[in-house]
């Protein structure tokens, strides 16, 4: 049976908010970039993972360069894992040279050079060297194909349920490749989250020089907009312009999506409004600190009768500016009652946070402590205390 309970607390972190075409009442009253400066766009405030403002947010789209944000992911899970290192040096294969020495933008690789991975992720996020990435892939992987199955099944493991990938670089590929803003958001998440040192390495450098060639980074939020520090363009005529920004201020960060803009100064003009909107009409407060108490859940057949229930991380909730803390409605929701017994740390409840005028997002819950089988004795006494409760 499934309980609701409502916590009387007023405290975010969170992940499936429920979707709907349009979220901001009087977009243009309050300075949200309209339909005409961005079709697709969205705005989430990762310390909460509230969405701000979203359009359009589940409608597939071609990422175009985008795609290299997936194939950066994947090479530093790679490291992680020790199946890849920064100092792995390969080879240009002659095939590679010649499909990609002309194609898009790239980082100008010779016929026969011999390149590190630390300088492919640098040009593949610092000026989305096309080349870089199919020479990454094919060094790494073996093949292109089995690069794309890595791809594919970190988009599944991450939950980006309405993305493929069919090419390493956003290369136009007849739709194989497709994604959404709100996809796109679960993988800078999880970029930021999982690798905050490489992130910060790789990403955000205002250009990159190789092969004694100098090339300027295209993001156009990077020294424009305070605290912005990378992620990735896109474009093709197929897919006009895109853009996967972040800028981070008092620590508090923001990305968004704004995609199928059909020039780069209509993609430029609605990123810089929405950050900025989003900075100066929200602001996000602390509600639980990593592991306090949020509420309890019912345990049935235990040696007690319920299992206090924390939060694994810092929990925050975004506000519109000059609203108050009261505005928040707190909801616990799980399966229960649970049944004994019950581990420590099991993540078997979700905490539901619905400010006013945003939409409810949630965050995981998880046991404070653990709770064992109760023997027959305890089972008798929780029956006649049941009895008369």
């Amino acid at each position: 049976m499934a309980l609701s309970v409502v916590t009387a607390a007023a405290p975010l972190l969170a992940y499936s908010p429920v979707s709907s075409p349009e979220r901001v009442a009087k977009p243009g009253d309050l300075g949200v970039p309209g339909a005409d400066l961005a079709p697709i766009a969205l705005l989430v405030d990762l310390n909460s993972g509230q969405e701000l403002m979203a359009r359009d947010a589940d409608r597939r789209f071609v990422p175009a360069s985008i795609t290299k944000v997936m194939t950066l992911y994947v090479a530093f899970e790679l490291i992680d894992e020790g199946k890849l290192s920064p100092t792995n040096i390969f080879t240009v294969r002659p095939e590679t040279f010649k499909e990609w020495r002309n194609k898009g933008s790239r980082m100008f690789l010779p016929h026969d050079a011999r390149v590190s991975v630390d300088e492919l992720l640098i040009g593949i996020a610092a000026v989305s060297a096309n080349d870089g990435s199919i020479v990454l892939a094919e060094g790494a992987a073996g093949s292109i194909d089995n690069w794309l199955g890595l791809m594919n099944a970190k988009a599944r493991e991450l939950g980006m349920r309405s993305s493929h990938f069919g090419t390493p670089n956003g290369w136009p590929d007849e739709g194989r490749t497709y994604t959404t803003a709100r996809d796109l958001v679960i993988l800078s998440r999880a970029i930021m989250n999982r690798h905050p040192y490489k992130y910060a390495r790789y990403f955000g450098r205002e250009g990159f020089a190789y092969n004694g060639i100098a090339q300027a980074n295209h993001d156009p939020m990077i020294g424009i907009v305070e605290g912005a520090d990378g992620m990735k363009t896109g474009f093709t005529n197929e897919a006009g312009y895109g853009f996967l920004g972040t800028a981070v201020r008092n620590g508090r960060r923001l990305v968004m999506v704004v995609a199928a803009s059909d020039t780069h100064q209509r993609r430029k003009q609605a990123a810089y409004q929405l950050i900025e909107w989003g900075f100066n009409r929200f602001d996000t407060r602390p509600l639980f600190a990593a592991g306090a108490t949020v509420g309890v859940a019912d345990v049935q057949n235990g040696m007690q009768s319920g299992v206090p229930l924390s939060a694994p991380a810092n929990i925050n909730a975004t506000f519109p500016v000059g609203r108050g803390q009261g505005d928040v409605k707190l909801t616990i929701h799980y399966e229960g009652p649970l049944q004994a017994p019950v581990r420590q740390g099991e993540r078997i409840a979700e905490l539901e946070i619905e400010v006013d005028g945003l939409p409810p997002s949630r965050v995981p819950l998880v046991t404070a402590e653990a709770v064992e089988k109760a023997d027959i004795w305890r089972r008798l006494v929780n029956g006649i205390t049941g009895i008369f409760s």
